[in-house]
């Protein structure tokens, strides 16, 4: 497949409205990258030049090769959506996202002839939360892991069930990232994240804890070569199992238990969904389905209101 001399034209005369000293060095590359991939991609090639161009600056920024392949590498993709994208919505971090990650299909079909994976369509529905007697078990099991394993594990439950970090922004989570207040709150204040996030008040012992031992390393899983791998969160609790009775951590289960926890304590679901880095409020939709309705005598208070 080749392209229409259109859209040839367009690629040649792209300019991002980015200083030339930053969009320079990297220029020739995304140019060619975004030729080769927009045949057999069924986006145009503007919007293929826009994201692949942020990323590459980005990477550049970051010291990272002038090398497409590493750009356009998973881990690559989702520490650029996780650090390069602050200040944007969730929705349009997954639009970049998947432009990216259909680029790179699309350069394997070119270079290599290699189909594009298989994209099976997951079940999108919230695992459902650890129940209040298994969170405390849980705990209690990882406090008893030998050496680096407790460490990792209680910042797993920490991050998620004191936090509610999705999977993909916990193991970016340094020990400078967290400060604590005058009165007392652990808080989770970095520009990466885009958002501030305070500590439930039963883990915030154990994650300033955590964040004095972390200094400016990793607080999960600190001795990794790189900043994002597959399967990262995944593969720890694959090694870890508790013992016959608890069920297996689950980060994905954990961040499901600290909204469920908040939505049952009627805490705004807008500030929830905030909190929790979502777009809206709507976004919590099927987190109601574990949260019982108000007693009567609740409803009806509530409904009434104060005097003045």
């Amino acid at each position: 497949m080749t392209l229409n001399p259109q859209v040839s034209a367009r690629i040649r005369r792209y300019r991002p409205r980015l200083p030339p000293e930053r969009w320079g060095p990297v220029a020739d590359q995304v140019r060619a990258t975004v030729a080769a991939a927009a045949p057999a991609t069924c986006y145009e090639a503007g919007h293929l030049l826009h994201v692949v161009g942020r990323l590459a600056v980005w990477a550049d920024s970051c010291g990272l090769p002038r090398d497409p392949g590493l750009w356009l590498r998973t881990e690559t993709i989702d520490l650029f959506i996780l650090r390069g994208l602050t200040g944007r919505v969730g929705s349009s971090r997954q639009t970049f996202r998947t432009w990216l990650r259909r680029t790179r299909e699309a350069l394997v079909w070119v270079e290599r002839g290699e189909a594009p994976a298989v994209r099976i369509s997951a079940n999108r529905r919230p695992q459902p939360p650890y129940e209040p007697g298994e969170l405390a078990r849980l705990g209690g099991w990882a406090e008893l892991l030998p050496g680096r394993a407790r460490l990792d594990g209680l910042a797993m439950m920490a991050l998620t069930a004191g936090c509610g970090l999705n999977p993909g922004e916990l193991p970016t989570v340094r020990g400078s990232d967290l400060r604590i207040t005058d009165s007392g709150m652990v808080v989770i204040d970095a520009p990466w994240l885009g958002r501030l996030v305070a500590c439930r008040v039963e883990w915030a012992a154990t994650l300033a804890e955590l964040a004095q031992i972390a200094g400016n390393s990793y607080l999960f899983r600190p001795g990794r070569k790189v900043e994002a791998a597959k399967n990262l969160v995944s593969s720890w609790p694959a090694r870890h199992r508790p013992h016959a009775g608890l069920p297996p951590l689950s980060a994905r289960r954990l961040r499901t238990t600290w909204i469920v926890d908040l939505l049952r304590q009627r805490i705004d679901p807008a500030l929830v969904a905030q909190a929790a880095g979502m777009n809206s409020a709507a976004s919590l939709g099927p987190y109601f389905h574990w949260v019982p309705p108000l007693a009567p005598e609740q409803a009806a208070e509530l409904l009434r209101g104060q005097n003045r």
